[in-house]
């Protein structure tokens, strides 16, 4: 098998962990309009409902960089697979309110570990000069769940008021395979230089650089043995910059207001766009989780051609227009449904071909081998931080300023993440781990 072909079948497994991380944010979308029949939600209950998810995976994310450091990245995977597997099943059979939020929550444990380590792992897993496309395969598995959550969610929306369970019990499916996949893939090469075991890392490294495994072997020993690896070495200056970028990226990419539609979509068009029934508002879901997935595959064929620059740019710019049209639209006494779904699908699109997956690609370059678990377990906090913040503030947000006034604080954080990226982020196209390292020296 050759290198290429290697290393993007260990990443195609890996990727599995986005696809449950897709699904199990998405299926809350179709089910949220059974939920609040079954128990009777109101508004805060519902934002309750939809957020309690994500804070599960601000929980997950803090703990999951030190469990890499210390586990490896493949066990760590392993375990949270299970995690999906035990939480999709207590999420589809709850008695009350309170043991569906539980249940949600370990899942979001769950995803902020899975969320860390799988675009971790298959950058440590991947050949420089094809690195770009083989971590965006963990954005394409993500939209790839989203559109089979939706998907889920519509063929199942037809059987009753309790189809909604068999919306949260079907993930056990892809966890299993994602626990029993893992098994055939080595650890992280730079992981084992870590812990000693050069031996074990210049093997699997030969399977994926071929005969540049023993100067990459070299250039990981001088990285890992060049940096301490403690979270207060986040802070010295040559990392302050990158830990800058990580942290601000992470947060813009959520506060842009992406899982208004991906969490909210059926409730928005139920609400603002009267005369749907429950079946009719998921299935428009699905238009959106289609061209979700297709924008992403556009992005996994321009990442390492165009570079992440320009797809950040042009993704937060178009962002901005989108959502600002769509805050427009609502003004008027009786939106087109076309306008409406038109704004959603370009907004839908303009993310998935930038900011979706060029940012899981950064979070995964800017940092040195010694403290990138670390590094990357702060980011993912602060990406699920604020998305669990605009999950669970924009029903809120929306009585109190109107679905308008939301929707124009989302485009000018779109604005905001354009001059952000235009501004200090550099270009890591092309170049290896450690060539990105020397960047901030």
């Amino acid at each position: 098998m050759s290198t290429g072909r290697y290393a993007s079948m260990v990443c195609a497994i890996a990727a599995l962990a986005g696809l449950l991380f897709g699904f199990d944010i998405a299926v809350i979308n179709g089910a949220l309009v059974f939920l609040r029949d079954q128990f009777h939600l109101s508004d805060f209950s519902t934002e309750l409902a939809a957020s309690s998810l994500l804070a599960g995976c601000i929980a997950g994310a803090l703990i999951a960089g030190w469990l890499s450091d210390r586990y490896g990245r493949r066990n760590v995977l392993a375990a949270s697979a299970l995690l999906f597997a035990v939480s999709s099943v207590g999420a589809a059979l709850p008695r009350n309110f309170v043991e569906f939020g539980i249940a949600r929550f370990a899942g979001g444990i769950a995803i902020g570990i899975a969320s860390m380590l799988a675009p971790l792992y298959m950058a440590e897993v991947s050949p420089a000069r094809i690195r770009g496309r083989l971590v965006s395969l963990n954005q394409m598995a993500i939209v790839t769940g989203i559109l089979l959550a939706y998907l889920v969610n519509w063929s199942l929306s037809f059987g009753g008021p309790s189809g909604w369970r068999w919306m949260f019990a079907i993930a056990v499916v892809p966890s299993l395979g994602l626990f029993l996949g893992l098994f055939f893939v080595p650890e992280s090469p730079r992981w084992m230089v870590e812990q000693k075991r050069d031996v074990d890392a210049l093997a699997v490294l030969r399977k994926i650089e071929g005969a540049n495994a023993e100067a990459q072997l070299d250039a990981i020993r001088q990285s890992v043995a060049a940096e301490a690896g403690t979270f207060t070495d986040l802070l010295a200056p040559a990392l302050r910059k990158p830990l800058f970028l990580t942290v601000s990226l992470a947060i813009l990419q959520q506060i842009t207001g992406i899982n208004t539609v991906l969490f909210y979509g059926s409730m928005i068009w139920e609400r603002h766009l009267g005369g749907s029934s429950h079946s009719t508002a998921i299935g428009a879901n699905v238009t959106i989780g289609l061209i979700n997935f297709l924008a992403t595959v556009i992005a996994l064929w321009l990442i390492d051609r165009t570079g992440r620059r320009p797809l950040l740019m042009f993704s937060s710019a178009c962002m901005a227009v989108c959502q600002l049209l769509l805050g427009i639209a609502f003004t008027l006494a009786a939106p087109p449904a076309w306008l409406v779904l038109g704004c959603m699908l370009l907004c839908v699109a303009a993310f998935a071909v930038g900011l979706g997956p060029a940012v899981w690609v950064l979070m995964s370059e800017l940092f040195p081998t010694r403290v990138r678990g670390r590094a990357m377990s702060v980011a993912n906090t602060a990406l699920w931080v604020a998305s669990f913040v605009l999950t669970a503030t924009f029903l809120s947000l929306a009585h109190a300023l109107t679905i308008t006034g939301a929707f124009s604080i989302y485009s000018a954080m779109c604005v905001l993440t354009f001059f952000l990226v235009w501004r200090f982020t550099p270009e890591t196209k092309g170049k290896s781990l450690e060539e990105i390292e020397r960047l901030w020296m």
